[in-house]
């Protein structure tokens, strides 16, 4: 794995709520504030068309993909999203794109264009709804011309818009057949590809097809902790047995919250002090959500774009626990110790 990656900071980007625009090219200045506040890296929440059919709330769920190789115009352009990416990279920032392999929206392109076999069919012919996911269609990976127009999506987007990886939502209901040789061919495209699984499954590493995953379980236990329902030194054991279940080269990204796991007060208030510092320290990788950096305690409505203390408010935040983790990493490839001194919460308030 690219030594960038394992002591990285990674932001993820809700562009709807981020400015009272919601838009990648109001997006775009706010990046030099992230590289400020010590982010590396950005993942994008979806930023494909979204679906009409089934929508849910006046905007549509991200994860509704009408087309895997456009713009949501409501966000912007394929030019808007190039300079923000090439932005990105000016500040020596990373962006990774969020992959829904899963399924599409119900009126997505495929389903008019593409044989009827790119989809799970419910006994009466029509496209499988997935869970509860009423706003979506299920892909069927028995046909593996899916396998091949996915990956064809993907490439796309590295080797015409320069994005540096995937995060790739709920990886594990994917095979992981089509994981590994789907990341091999990208490899061979961008060898230093970043690949994030929404998942925790051990098999993800087995043949190189992802370089990090979801640390759920640690995710739950630090609301536990929090909740006074277990003892802090389960958080110590699980960091042992995690050594254990995972090759060495494996990321595990640690978070207080995301998008699905959004914070409430007060118990987010205890995250965000105790939970916090502890992800800026933990090995692996860590990721914040949109909101945090300015201290947000409560869920974003992304369905229907409703105000949020984001808009119309000037960022905020202290860089120490950033500073703290890149340190840790400069000291690690020196073949030094992990410092860990006083620092700071970066979940400060709004600025003043």
């Amino acid at each position: 794995m690219n030594c960038f990656w394992p002591q990285a900071v990674l932001y993820e980007m809700n562009v709807r709520q981020l400015t009272p625009e919601g838009t990648l090219r109001a997006a775009t200045s706010k990046l030099p504030f992230l590289k400020d506040l010590g982010v590396d890296a950005v993942w994008l929440m979806p930023v494909y068309p979204i679906g009409e059919a089934g929508r849910k709330g006046s905007l549509g769920s991200y994860y509704s993909i009408r087309d895997y190789c456009a713009v949501n115009p409501e966000l912007g352009t394929m030019a808007d999203f190039d300079a923000f990416v090439a932005e990105a990279h000016r500040l020596g920032m990373r962006v990774l794109l969020d992959w829904v392999a899963n399924h599409t929206a119900r009126d997505a392109r495929w389903i008019a264009e593409k044989p009827a076999s790119w989809y799970e069919r419910d006994a009466a012919g029509r496209p499988a709804v997935p869970w509860d996911w009423s706003d979506t269609a299920k892909l069927n990976y028995a046909d593996r011309d899916v396998w091949r127009a996915q990956a064809d999506a993907m490439e796309f987007w590295l080797t015409q818009h320069d994005v540096d990886g995937f995060r790739c939502d709920m990886a594990m209901l994917v095979p992981i057949e089509f994981w590994n040789e789907t990341s091999l061919r990208l490899r061979r495209v961008k060898p230093d590809l970043f690949m994030l699984a929404e998942a925790e499954e051990r098999n993800l590493f087995e043949e190189g097809a992802f370089d990090a995953c979801y640390a759920w379980r640690m995710h739950h236990l630090m609301n536990d902790v929090a909740r006074q329902r277990t003892r802090v030194t389960a958080l110590r054991d699980y960091i042992y047995a995690d050594r254990d279940d995972y090759p060495d080269s494996a990321m595990r990204l640690a978070f207080t919250s995301n998008h699905d796991e959004c914070g409430t007060a007060p118990v987010f208030q205890i995250r965000c002090i105790a939970s916090g510092v502890f992800t800026f320290v933990v090995p692996r990788g860590l990721s914040l959500s949109t909101g945090q950096e300015i201290g947000y305690d409560h869920s974003f409505a992304f369905l229907t774009g409703s105000d949020s203390p984001l808009r119309g408010q000037r960022f905020a935040g202290s860089p120490p626990l950033t500073a703290l983790r890149h340190d840790n990493r400069r000291r690690r490839e020196a073949g030094g110790a992990m410092l860990i001194n006083n620092a700071r919460t970066l979940m400060g308030g709004p600025g003043r």
